[in-house]
């Protein structure tokens, strides 16, 4: 049985969790296949680099199961196992830098007028989506996985901030703060690229 998230109830996966807790290996692996694509995608944004994603994921689920006693089932495991592996993801970026690519525009939590979405079906997308991922990156590392986890995993306010062990106004002010920088470089650029074609205009006119 599901819940309208599409996941498995409460009380299955208390009982899946108790199951594991027992060393079932059949409840484990029913846990990794609930939770491991969200998990991964969560973390691969984060850092862009699948191989150290795939770590990250391997270390969170064998820490989390090493750890099961201390699981409250008055939480979501999911919750629990994103917390755990956000902490690896912070671990991991601190001794390496991200890997940068090209950015979903599907992921930026902005509105996008209709000039800046002509832009985007222009030649120029690709040089407009790598500038943009260099403001996501410029975000700080709380403030990039609040945005991940709201609009990518559609989480809300409360489940980051246990996830990130952050108050509640604080997922909130990184929310803001990040939408409104995202914004400034969408309009700053578009006034570039309009900057570009005055002067072109003018040498050519």
């Amino acid at each position: 049985m599901t819940d309208k998230e599409g996941s498995i109830s409460r009380q299955d996966e208390a009982q899946l969790i108790g199951r594991a807790r027992s060393g079932e290996r059949e409840a484990l692996r029913q846990l990794v296949d609930l939770h491991n694509d969200r998990l991964f995608a969560f973390i691969w944004r984060m850092i862009r680099n699948h191989h150290d994603a795939e770590e990250i994921c391997q270390d969170a689920f064998l820490k989390a199961f090493a750890s099961l006693d201390t699981f409250s089932c008055d939480y979501r495991f999911s919750t629990w196992l994103f917390t755990i592996g956000y902490r690896v993801c912070l671990n991991r970026m601190r001794r390496k830098r991200p890997v940068t690519s090209d950015l979903e525009w599907s992921a930026l939590p902005i509105e996008v007028d209709n000039d800046t979405a002509a832009s985007l079906e222009s030649e120029d997308a690709t040089r407009l989506k790598e500038q943009v991922w260099a403001a996501v990156e410029r975000l700080t590392v709380p403030q990039r996985a609040t945005v991940l986890l709201f609009y990518r995993q559609s989480m809300g306010c409360h489940e980051i901030a246990r996830i990130l062990e952050l108050p509640v106004a604080t997922v909130k002010s990184h929310l803001h703060r990040a939408r409104n920088r995202l914004r400034e470089m969408l309009e700053s650029l578009r006034d570039q690229d309009l900057e570009q074609f005055r002067n072109l205009s003018t040498r050519t006119g």
